[in-house]
């Protein structure tokens, strides 16, 4: 029997997938649970504008990204720390500083996609790397004074 899948199922499929399965599986757990319907000729049509709208906004993010890591790329930040001698920082600045520097600046940048390997306890400047999309990143100049 083939359905379309309401929603994500493990080993099966994604959603809007259509598949196919046994009629037991599909009636009894699938379409009992709400986790797929049949697939009758509207619903293939609606599931397939459906995968397009999806395609088309991912697209748009994609875009998006690249523009912003064109912005990013020339970004340069200056945190402001307390140091003591050699430059040592008390504390430490983690990407919770950057982005809200990155903020200060205009750029909306989640502090979970900026990648720091070790939290920066020196003085000095630093190359960071921000993640805007799955394959699309920007490098970031970050002074710390």
């Amino acid at each position: 029997m083939k359905v379309i899948l309401l929603a994500d199922v493990k080993g099966q499929g994604k959603k809007n997938d259509i598949i196919n399965v046994s009629d037991g599986y599909a009636n009894n757990f699938l379409i009992k649970k709400g986790l797929a319907t049949p697939a009758t000729a509207q619903a293939v049509k609606q599931a397939e504008a459906v995968k397009q709208q999806i395609a088309k906004e991912i697209e748009e993010q994609k875009q998006k990204a690249l523009s912003d890591a064109k912005k990013l790329s020339s970004a340069a930040v200056t945190v402001p720390a307390n140091h003591g001698e050699k430059g040592r920082i008390f504390g430490s600045i983690t990407s919770k500083e950057i982005a809200e520097e990155l903020l200060k600046q205009g750029y909306n940048v989640d502090k979970k996609n900026i990648v720091l390997k070790e939290p920066i306890k020196q003085t000095g400047t630093y190359k960071i790397t921000v993640k805007l999309f799955p394959e699309i990143s920007a490098e970031v100049t970050v002074n710390i004074v």
